[in-house]
């Protein structure tokens, strides 16, 4: 029988069509299904911040004991991401993505019957982080690498904004289910929604073009774009791989920067941000509807951050991303209130167009500097995001349990995006570039 991972493909367009196809190119299919398993993975992974207070007002855990289980999540969220990356080379998307899902809906399902703070690390934090961790941005920078050369920047930007819409579908929704039926009931919604997402990757996804005859998307003819290739090594990849590029500054400069990103972002507003809110009178349903609206935005940013990251130096896009975020972090803390006033409405509108900007130019800077170890590289770039992820949601929460008050979390935050901008300003072009 003829193995289609053989096949020379046919003749293409300039787009990377062969000829004699028609439809759309296989590569926006796989795109719009990788959309959908991320948006369900953040979706997934917003959960414990709305429910912070519904388990602190069951089980009277600390705000410092939920944050340190939500570190968990976000650390490993992080640093499974390379090798991930590695086992989607050696092993295929479509294993790879259908197991995080099963055990995103594993995790999920089991913290209906946790009575102790371990169970709620072992459930939300270790299975569920290793589910979603799976399902990380390298996941992006592999679909993207694989089908596309043209639009490859904006498509970066729509996969990455998926995150942003599945906060904006699930955080107004798990809220209002925690307050109206308790939180076991968002915990099954999120097991049940894992589950559905399942079907959809096993019949959709492949791991290359030439598997179904094709050229990556925007290819010319002759170029071996979207070939299937040897990956030899699996998980044992990424450990050779960090070992390549830990030797290159501007991975430490990367690395340094995205670490500030995760921190300022999932680690610190994602986790802290329903509470902090509450602190202040605010509703947790509301503050999760702004939540919510900052999906809305980033929406847009991400995608627009993916079409500048085509066409202006990647560098450049992130020293004002990191510097503006900066600012409105060191501003946020003048404005919380019980109710939602102009002001916070017009950070929740900047803030939400800055969330994750940074993606696009961080892929499209990896794959300048490390050619085809790109994803792989830009998965242990982005587990330095989660662990500065971690750090905040943890250091964050005990920082509450310290003071009172989140303000001094939002300083310390703001101050060391005016830092990321600076290590991003020190990211030197390379000389020659690197095949992707």
């Amino acid at each position: 029988m003829d193995d289609p991972t053989r096949r020379t493909p046919p003749a293409a367009t300039p787009s990377g069509d062969p000829v004699s196809r028609r439809g759309p190119h296989p590569a926006w299919i796989v795109a719009v299904v990788g959309f959908i398993a991320l948006l369900g993975a953040a979706g997934f992974r917003s959960v414990p911040g709305v429910l912070m207070d519904p388990l602190h007002e069951e089980f009277g855990w600390s705000h410092g004991t939920i944050g340190a289980a939500v570190s968990v999540n976000v650390l490993l969220y992080g640093l499974i991401s390379p090798f991930a990356a590695a086992l989607m080379d050696r092993f295929g998307i479509r294993r790879v993505v259908a197991t995080a899902l099963l055990l995103i809906a594993a995790g999920s399902g089991l913290t209906v019957f946790m009575t102790q703070p371990w169970q709620l690390m072992t459930t939300w934090g270790l299975l569920v982080g290793i589910g979603v961790g799976s399902m990380s941005m390298p996941f992006v920078a592999t679909i993207t690498g694989r089908w596309f050369v043209r639009q490859r920047g904006l498509v970066t930007g729509v996969l990455t904004a998926a995150g942003a819409t599945g906060q904006l579908v699930f955080l107004p929704l798990i809220a209002r289910l925690a307050r109206d039926h308790g939180w076991r009931t968002p915990s099954l919604l999120v097991a049940g929604a894992a589950l559905a997402v399942v079907p959809l990757v096993l019949l959709f996804i492949r791991d290359y073009p030439s598997d179904v005859g094709a050229r990556a998307y925007g290819a010319e003819p002759g170029s071996d774009a979207g070939l299937r290739a040897p990956a030899p090594g699996g998980a044992a990849r990424a450990l050779t791989v960090l070992a390549t590029v830990a030797r290159k500054p501007v991975f430490w400069l990367l690395a340094g920067g995205f670490a500030i990103c995760g921190a300022s972002t999932n680690g610190l507003v994602g986790t802290h941000f329903v509470s902090a809110a509450h602190d202040h009178g605010m509703p947790a349903t509301t503050a999760a509807g702004l939540l919510a609206v900052v999906g809305l935005f980033d929406v847009a940013g991400t995608i627009a951050s993916g079409w500048f990251t085509d066409r202006v130096d990647s560098r450049y896009l992130l020293v004002g991303y990191y510097s503006l975020r900066g600012i409105s972090l060191l501003i946020l803390p003048l404005l919380f209130a019980p109710d939602v006033q102009p002001s916070m409405w017009a950070f929740i509108v900047f803030y939400g167009l800055d969330w994750i900007a940074t993606v696009p130019p961080t892929v499209a800077l990896c794959r300048e500097n490390f050619g085809a170890d790109g994803p792989v590289a830009f998965g242990w770039v982005f587990a330095s995001h989660q662990i500065g992820a971690a750090l905040a949601a943890f250091g964050a929460g005990v920082i509450r349990d310290a003071q009172g008050s989140y303000t001094t979390a939002w300083f310390i935050a703001g101050g060391l995006c005016g830092l990321a901008a600076l290590l991003s300003a020190s990211i030197r072009k390379p000389r020659v570039a690197v095949a992707a």
